[in-house]
């Protein structure tokens, strides 16, 4: 199997209870929710039946619920890879008695609104014969829930064996052709065999939303097809010629896989409360869909032919946002949900002792300004992709510039969702700069009606306010909120949104101070942090380099006209990823290791759109195509040159 990336960890077996690195997962998807498989062939997270329902599989965060595939004896060697650009993973285990393939997958249902999620596991012999153990133990409720769990033999109307695990509104079963059976003395089923070249052993796992209407029996192998030949049509729409395909491949098809179908919403990451430092306490739920991803995701997916997710985001958008401008949240449900209480699991240890798990995420009710500004800039993208602008759409961005007019000027919590006092900050404002520059341009491009000379005014106004007000003379930089001397890779972006050239002086030099104080090789840091509690986010201990703020470096040297070092840095970013090309959130340099949930689709979005702003892609500040006509870049460097 040449060209195999080589697993370094060695996988674990025998009564192992905690989970692997971060780094260690490979994703599965549905495109409803999501399943994570270690090294070690433990499936050790999984949300039934969609991203933010909860698990019953939770030993990624301590609790007992798993589903291990692996062999019963000293693993030599553990190779694993996607099938071509398909979320069909295929993990191979090298022992001294043979060769063992565990082929993981999820079916993928985009179209049919009533398909139940499931999960194949298919076990292949490659060569010799290697006894191998599986170990399923299901526990419902982020493992507080132990099912009722029996053995099921029916013959009408056809004959028909499975294990079937109930407990209050939650239904499994576990269907294969030999079924695990009970383990005396624990709450655990369990089976033991041999595999020999050639052979195939298969289980499917199928959740029901009815115990007394079960889902049908399944063909794995012809599921196999299916999702090969899904993932396989689906990639072909791709549209990327530049260098590092395979890492800008995988990340689109890691963003597909973070969709939820039925709407269109984009969740930040599958998991929740994975630290971003181990130990710490800075652990948070993102199962959600944040508003600030939204010109991302319509970039990413857009501008590399992913143009039917980009319209399926917009309409979860505007469906989310429509009411009240002064109810506008900075994160939604995958369904448009608004309420996301937050709630700790206290009989959970958190991932490797680091708890707490939190369910639910209280900073839905911050007051973030910059989404305004996102959620107009998304909008004017989509319209100049050629998505009509509907007369409903204009009236809620309407409704927000009104809205936003009269609470401009309050303090805010920032884009990193801090938990300290309110403050200016600076990205925050830069923002709504954006907002009324967006209402500006669709007034001037797109013919839309509304008091463009207004909007106009007011973005001179938040843009004189910013530069008077963000700028630290003495440092030299744009810093973090106003009036202050920290610094903040969020300011980064003002190039890519298009309120400041790269190659003004201010620019380059906050550049090279963030370089000075937050960069760590190619690592950027988002703002300093301590061992001490932090007055700017309420919080203590320290957190890794945020893998997001890496790449905005890398399109902050390229505006500034750096390019080879940018190219050099993106480059070392991409060997980054874990063996199967995902990136989590943040990244230990002291540890080497993963932190934060994973994968997070904030760094494979970075990713993607770094590789557009270096090779050719539609960036953020231009303008792209109309009706099918290429983009006209020369007009937004103009722009850029006369601020």
């Amino acid at each position: 199997m040449d060209g195999w990336p080589v697993a370094h960890v060695e996988p674990r077996v025998g009564g192992v209870t905690g989970p692997g690195l971060i780094e260690d997962y490979a994703l599965l998807s549905d495109l409803r929710t999501a399943a994570l498989v270690g090294k070690d062939g433990s499936l050790d997270w999984l949300c039934l039946p969609r991203f933010d329902a909860p698990a019953c599989f939770a030993r990624l965060l301590g609790g007992e619920g798993r589903w291990a595939i692996a062999p019963t004896e000293p693993v030599r060697e553990v190779r694993r890879r996607y099938r071509e650009n398909s979320l069909v993973l295929e993990t191979e285990f090298r022992t001294d008695s043979g060769v063992l393939q565990l082929i993981d997958f999820m079916p993928p249902h985009e179209v049919n609104q009533h398909d139940e999620p499931c999960v194949v596991r298919i076990v292949e012999g490659v060569s010799g014969e290697v006894g191998f153990q599986l170990d399923w133990v299901l526990r419902f409720d982020y493992g507080d829930s132990v099912p009722w769990v029996r053995r099921v033999g029916e013959t009408d109307p056809v004959l028909d064996e499975y294990v079937l695990g109930i407990a209050g509104p939650h239904t499994v079963v576990l269907r294969g052709e030999e079924l695990p059976t009970r383990v005396d003395g624990e709450r655990a089923h369990r089976h033991t065999g041999t595999i020999s070249a050639g052979q195939r052993m298969s289980w499917v796992l199928q959740w029901s939303s009815d115990p007394d209407q079960l889902p049908a029996p399944m063909d794995p192998e012809q599921e196999l097809l299916e999702c090969e030949e899904f993932w396989r049509n689906w990639s072909a729409k791709i549209v990327y010629d530049g260098p590092y395909p395979k890492a800008v491949r995988r990340s689109l098809a890691t963003l597909k896989a973070l969709i939820y179908a039925p709407t269109g919403g984009i969740v930040a990451a599958p998991t929740t409360s994975l630290p971003e430092a181990v130990p710490g306490n800075r652990n948070w739920d993102y199962r959600y869909c944040w508003l600030r991803d939204a010109t991302l995701v319509l970039l990413a997916l857009d501008d590399l032919g992913c143009t039917s997710e980009a319209e399926a985001w917009r309409r979860w958008l505007v469906r989310s946002v429509a009411g009240d401008p002064a109810d506008l949240q900075i994160m939604y449900g995958v369904g448009g949900e608004r309420h996301l209480i937050e709630w700790e699991a206290d009989w959970l240890r958190g991932y490797r002792d680091t708890g707490p798990v939190r369910v639910g995420n209280a900073a839905y009710r911050q007051r973030q300004l910059d989404v305004y500004g996102e959620v107009m800039d998304a909008l004017h993208l989509a319209r100049e992709r050629g998505l009509v602008e509907s007369e409903d759409s204009w009236a809620v961005q309407r409704g927000m510039l009104s809205h936003l007019e009269r609470i401009w000027r309050q303090p805010d919590r920032g884009l990193w969702e801090v938990r300290g006092p309110d403050r200016h900050f600076t990205h925050s404002q830069v923002m709504v700069w954006v907002a009324f520059d967006r209402a500006v341009r669709g007034a001037e491009e797109d013919g839309l009606p509304g008091p463009v000379e207004h909007w106009r005014q007011l973005r001179d106004e938040v843009r004189e306010e910013v530069l008077r007000r963000a700028w630290n003379p003495e440092i030299r930089a744009f810093t973090q909120f106003y009036g202050g001397t920290s610094l903040d890779a969020s300011v980064l972006l003002l190039p890519a949104v298009g309120f400041l050239s790269g190659r003004d002086d201010r620019m380059r030099s906050t550049v090279d101070a963030i370089q000075r104080e937050l960069q760590h090789g190619v690592l950027v840091d988002r703002y300093t942090t301590t061992d001490e509690p932090s007055e700017l986010d309420g919080l203590s201990g320290r957190e890794g380099s945020f893998l997001a703020c890496s790449f905005w470096m890398v399109d902050a040297l390229v505006y500034c006209g750096r390019r080879g070092e940018a190219e050099r840095m993106f480059a070392e970013l991409v060997e980054m990823a874990n063996d199967v090309g995902l990136y989590s959130e943040e990244f230990d340099a002291e540890s080497g290791c993963f932190t934060g949930n994973f994968p997070q689709a904030f760094s494979h979005l970075a990713l993607v759109n770094s590789a557009a702003v270096l090779y050719g892609g539609r960036t953020r500040e231009q303008k792209s195509r109309r009706n099918g006509t290429a983009a006209d870049t020369s007009a937004a460097q103009s722009r850029w040159e006369k601020m």
